[in-house]
This record gives structure tokens, sequence and C-alpha cells, in this order.
């Protein structure tokens, strides 16, 4: 008997940054199951960005790069890529194309439709729809992303709010031919050796017993809004006698603005304020802080508060997004309205102040993201999505 033949998959990604698609795709191509033969590729990160070809090294993923693949429009570089991707899908001839975020799902769906693939899946990783762009240029982003799922065998949110939001509120596609599936991560390992990775960090970054260490982690960008947090930790320092260490963790183009704004601001002797730049065993890091903060205007659904959970620590994230699906409000951080930096600045206030507050909130996080956002559960889903697919397709 010959064995059975292989469903193909090619996973395009915009580029291989820190943040969730690139954990997504990696365990996607990593953990599908032997029925599913996958070539991963994508582009590489922008200037000021740190690369995450380690994840993918740590679990053994060979990507195919494409240097052409840049987030930022180019006719030249664009068009490149999407030929690029055409020579690929010739070779390779695959059953499914599953695209991730923005760039590489317009490249990768036009590449797709032009070889006649049979299986085209596009990913949902946020969206450009506000707080990116101004309004032609979102107006025409919308009308090529409409465009697109129209010839998308299916879509993929990765949130239910997100989900609502591109069929009821920018009409990207009808809400049946979306599918939520969450992201999902190798999270135990942010829960185990808690006590010891807590003192390592500790140590290493010299934050005393009685210090409260508060940290943000991500891209220094516009759309995470730093200024704001800053302008919090700034009340904060006004309004609280507490040692609080500050941990801004990340790079990008705003470090010079950021960088400039904390030389600016008059902090009381309590309040010290430290960048880091990218930590790779984030793991170990979050084990030692005791506050984990996300200040965006935009997000799709933030890797870092799901970590901060897995490790036992409590969150405070603005309403952006899909956070209200990743936060249990009230037991495992606050969801607060964004650009309202009184109640930011409140919600932080009682868990520096509250240790009790803090403790509470920390038992309940790992036990809520623990399975809903395991990369096993991940998988089974879009397996189980694959195959609804392709047997609607050769009936």
């Amino acid at each position: 008997m010959e064995p059975k033949k292989k469903i193909k998959i090619l996973r395009i990604i915009n580029r291989f940054n820190i943040g969730g698609p690139t954990y997504n795709a990696t365990f996607l191509t990593r953990f599908i199951s032997d029925d599913y033969e996958t070539l991963l590729v994508g582009g590489l990160p922008d200037e000021g960005e740190t690369d995450s070809l380690h994840v993918l090294k740590e679990y053994g993923v060979e990507p195919l790069l494409i240097e052409e693949m840049k987030r930022l429009p180019s006719f030249q570089n664009d068009r490149k890529a999407y030929l690029r991707l055409k020579e690929i899908i010739k070779e390779y001839k695959p059953d499914i194309v599953h695209t991730h975020a923005s760039k590489a799902g317009a490249l990768g769906r036009k590449a797709a439709l032009s070889c006649k693939v049979p299986i085209i899946v596009h990913t949902f990783h946020g969206h450009v729809f506000h707080s990116y762009f101004g309004k032609i240029k979102t107006k025409l982003f919308k009308l090529i992303e409409r465009r697109l799922a129209k010839k998308s065998t299916g879509i993929v949110a990765i949130s239910e709010l997100q989900k609502k939001e591109l069929s009821l509120e920018h009409n990207i596609c009808k809400d049946d031919k979306i599918k939520v599936i969450n992201l999902g991560f190798d999270l135990k390992k942010f829960n185990n050796n808690l006590e010891t990775n807590r003192e390592l960090t500790r140590n290493n970054f010299s934050i005393d017993q009685d210090e409260i260490a508060v940290a943000i982690v991500g891209r220094l960008a516009p759309i995470k809004n730093h200024h704001f947090f800053l302008d919090v930790i700034q009340e904060i320092s006004n309004r609280s006698k507490k040692r609080i260490a500050v941990f801004i963790v990340g790079d990008g183009s705003e470090r010079g603005a950021i960088e400039q704004k904390i030389e600016q601001m008059t902090l009381g002797s309590n309040v010290r304020i430290e960048m880091t730049s990218w930590i790779k065993e984030i793991e170990i890091f979050n084990a030692g802080m005791d506050i984990m903060c996300l200040t965006s205007n935009n997000e799709g659904t933030p890797v870092s508060l799901i970590e901060a959970q897995a490790a036992c620590i409590p969150v405070i994230t603005t309403d952006v997004g899909g956070v209200k699906d990743i936060i249990l409000d009230g037991e495992t951080g606050f969801i607060v309205p964004k650009e309202s930096i009184q109640k930011y600045t409140e919600k932080l206030l009682l868990l520096i102040e509250d240790e009790n507050k803090r403790k509470k909130m920390s038992q309940n996080g790992w036990s809520f993201v623990e399975h809903k956002f395991h990369y096993t559960t991940l998988v089974k889903n879009m397996e189980t999505y694959y195959s609804e697919l392709l047997n609607a397709k050769n009936k």
C-alpha cells in the first residue's frame, strides 16, 4: 500500500520579528500532524527591529527568507516579492496557501490566486483599519482587503471581537466566512521555575525586595503609545511613595523620542526607569516583574499580556483589539478606556499600593491562559479548519 499523500501547506508571514505572528506560524509549522507538510516563508524585520529567527531555531523550523518582503509599501520590492512567491508556489505546488498579516496576505494571496492554488486562507493578526493611517489610505486598504477576502477560501480571526470588527464594523466579508482561532504559545516555560527566575531577574536588574517592578514589552513604535505610558508613570511618581522600578522592553523607531521624554521627566527619587532593548529569555525576565502594562492604540492579540498571565503577573491594558478575550477584567488584570490617563493611573496605583490585590490576581492568570492559549489547542483547531475547507472543496 502506498503511503498517504501529505497535504502541502505554504505558510507566508510578513516578516520574522518579535510578536504573535512569528510564534503562530512557528508552532503551526512545527507541531501540525504528519498528515501535513509545511514550508514557512517570510521577510526580515524592519530596520530597528530585532529578528525572531532564534524562535524558529529553538523549535527546529527552517524558514525560507524573502528579502524583498518589506513592511512598508514599495512598488519595486512588492513586485519582486510577489514574483518570488509565484516561483515558490510553482515549485512547491501547495494544496493550501495560508498567509499571516497584511503584507503577506496581499502578496501571498495574489500569487496563490494567479497560480490557482485550491485553498487560500488568511489570518488577521490585527488590522490597519484605525490608528495607523489617514482616512484615504485606510479606505484603500479596506477596499483591497474586501477584494482579497472575496477570493479567499477562508478567513481566520484571532478573537471574537476581531471577527465582529472585520465583518460588521469594516465590512471585509460576511461573518460566516470568518473562523475564530485563538493564538497559541508555549506557555509552560513562563510558569516553570518562577521563584528561581524571579530571584535571577531581580538580581540581574538590581531590583530590591521592597521595589515594585513594572514592565511594558513591545515594539517602540507610535501605535504602542509609550508616551501615554510615561505620562502615567509621571503621575504615579507624583502620587506614590513606594519604590518603583520601571522597565521598557523592546526597540524600534520611537526609541530616541522615548529616551528624550524620559530625560525631560521630573521623577521622584522613589521611581527609576530603565530601557532594556529586546530580551530573548523573556520568561526569566517576566518572573521578576510585579505588574505588566500595555498602552497601545491598536492591537490584535497582545502576546506580552498572555505571557505575563502565564507567569502569574497581573496586567493593565488599554481597551483595544482583542484584549477582552485574553484578560479577565478585575480577576487577572484591568482593562481601561483608551487615552484615559486618569483611569489607567488609578488602576496601576491600586496594584502598586495593594500587595494583596496583586497576589490575588496573580493566582488567576495561569489557570485562565494555560489551555485556552496553548499551541496544542491552536494546532488542533487549525487542522480541523483545514479539513473543513478541503472537504468542502472536494464535494
